[in-house]
């Protein structure tokens, strides 16, 4: 898929926010500890997607009613939806100096269109000595579903079916929508934000 970039100035891409607070001493931590073991960037933001991959558990999966949004809380708390997860590989990312942005697809909820649809969150990286953009999803893997750290072909978590009218957007965003920051926001728990996803862009 050819992404489309939805800022022209790439410094956009590596800014903290409140809910990217790459700043923040736990996750300062954690890129002190990714740099240390590693000797390229691209090395460092493997080892970040592989972290956030497979050790923050992702909420919906352990049934967990907690709602993290922040990338600091999602480190602290250790878990996170797709959302939460995709905004601490971006506060990684963007702490270690590499341009990091926000994609969307529209997927049904539990697999088929009477279920319903939301949206699901990933990252897009940018690497210098490529010149090019692509997509990682640190979603977290379980039975059926399963990404990959790949800059050759994507291996993301959910390959979209588009004759279940699911949506592969191809948008980078600088920053998280705010209808997904609203909806975490304006939900009690987990299991209310479940039903309470935007269901697209």
């Amino acid at each position: 898929m050819r992404l489309i970039i939805t800022e022209e100035d790439q410094k956009a891409y590596l800014e903290e926010t409140n809910v990217i607070n790459f700043r923040h001493p736990l996750i300062q931590m954690k890129i002190d500890e990714f740099q240390q073991l590693s000797e390229t960037k691209r090395e460092c933001a493997e080892r970040a997607f592989l972290f956030v991959r497979d050790e923050i558990m992702h909420s919906f999966d352990i049934e967990s009613m907690a709602i993290t949004i922040t990338a600091s809380e999602t480190l602290e708390r250790k878990e996170g939806i797709c959302f939460a997860k995709a905004h601490l590989l971006a506060a990684f990312l963007r702490g270690m100096n590499i341009p990091a942005g926000f994609c969307y697809q529209r997927v049904t909820r539990k697999g088929t269109r009477e279920s319903g649809y939301a949206l699901h969150g990933l990252n897009a990286v940018y690497f210098d000595d490529m010149e090019r953009w692509f997509r990682l999803d640190p979603r977290g893997n379980k039975a059926g579903v399963y990404s990959e750290f790949s800059i050759s072909q994507e291996k993301l978590a959910y390959p979209i079916r588009t004759e279940l009218d699911e949506i592969d957007y191809p948008y980078v965003y600088s920053r998280p929508l705010e209808t997904v920051i609203q909806s975490m926001k304006d939900s009690t728990d987990c299991k209310e934000l479940f039903l309470k996803r935007p269901e697209s862009i």
